[in-house]
């Protein structure tokens, strides 16, 4: 007789060996032999050693709709799953780090403008899934090669407040010639607002006078990204 409440043991076995085939599945055909959910079901391996992640797995991508909207959650909407303690939070922002740590290493101290579409998807990865607007500025060095990705600010749903001078206060500190210039819109519409343009060509005047060069603005959106240089505003 097993204790009440308790696991018996077909149940405790068949469990392990749902986790054994669904290990090997994942080993002998990588991420595209296991949906999202199932993906997902193993990264919660890590913080849930006894029980069935699989309900965890499929309530957090109904919540949220994807993986990296999943990842990119804040610590107190995830907590408002059934079934997410601090493990569990822990766990995710753990494998969010590991994702942004891969994409940025593609892009740092490597020429950016040859790297572009590396540079897009570190961007992408960093801040499509924001719920809140930050404002980032990626400088480069006289060879255009990425010396530092530094956030400067964060904001609201549809603001963040920047200040040229302490951008370009930033470059000279870093011996920086050249600035990307990098926010995202939480919304998802990577359209730019006037405010974001009239803070772009501010950024330019102040870069401009020190001899400094704004390659692109890049406003990141949930889908796609838009880039000030391609759309003729720079």
């Amino acid at each position: 007789m097993r204790k009440a409440g308790g696991p018996s043991k077909g149940a405790e076995a068949h469990r392990h060996n749902h986790r054994d085939r669904l290990r090997q599945r994942f080993i002998d055909g990588g991420a595209d032999a296991v949906p999202d959910y199932e993906l997902l079901e193993m990264v919660l391996y890590g913080a849930i050693l006894r029980g069935d992640t699989k309900p965890l797995a499929k309530r957090l991508l109904a919540q949220f709709g994807d993986i990296n909207h999943v990842l990119a959650a804040p610590e107190a909407r995830l907590k408002e799953v059934e079934g997410v303690g601090d493990k569990v939070v822990f766990q995710l922002k753990l494998m969010q780090a590991v994702g942004h740590r891969m994409a940025r290493a593609k892009v740092m101290q490597k020429p950016i403008l040859s790297s572009w579409d590396a540079l897009l998807i570190y961007c992408q990865t960093a801040m499509a899934h924001r719920d809140l607007e930050q404002f980032r500025v990626l400088y480069l060095d006289r060879k255009n090669v990425l010396i530092a990705d530094e956030a400067q600010a964060d904001g609201t749903v549809d603001h963040v407040p920047v200040y040229p001078r302490e951008v370009v206060k930033r470059a000279l500190e870093l011996n920086a010639t050249a600035l990307i210039l990098v926010h995202n819109h939480p919304s998802g519409d990577p359209t730019p607002s006037q405010a974001d343009i009239d803070m772009t060509f501010a950024i330019r005047d102040a870069a401009e006078v020190l001899g400094i060069t704004i390659h692109d603005h890049l406003v990141i959106g949930k889908a796609r990204e838009l880039s000030f240089r391609a759309e003729g505003y720079l």
